[in-house]
């Protein structure tokens, strides 16, 4: 499912305009960046899941075409653990 067609189930659903449903949409989105940019970033959508930030370790790739070593860097990722209800769904 695209965005597009995300915003237009969202506005069917709830009998509003595209338009609303695209604002409440990035609105979301936007909150949920916001919040995993703190330092414990966590959201928790009760029966959805959770999005947290974790910490990823630098380690050592190997380049596929070359074969050739690197270094990755350590950096931060985004995680999300589904909820019972979700997992029950799917």
């Amino acid at each position: 499912m695209t965005k597009a067609e995300l915003i237009e189930q969202m506005a069917k659903d709830a009998k509003i305009s595209k338009a609303a449903a695209g604002t409440v949409l990035d609105s979301f989105m936007e909150n949920v960046t916001k919040a995993l940019k703190k330092k414990d970033g966590k959201v928790t959508l009760v029966g959805f899941g959770t999005f947290q930030k974790a910490r990823r370790k630098a380690r050592k790739g190997r380049n596929p075409q070359t074969g050739e070593a690197l270094k990755i860097k350590a950096r931060n990722v985004v995680k999300f653990v589904p909820g019972k209800k979700l997992k029950e769904a799917v």
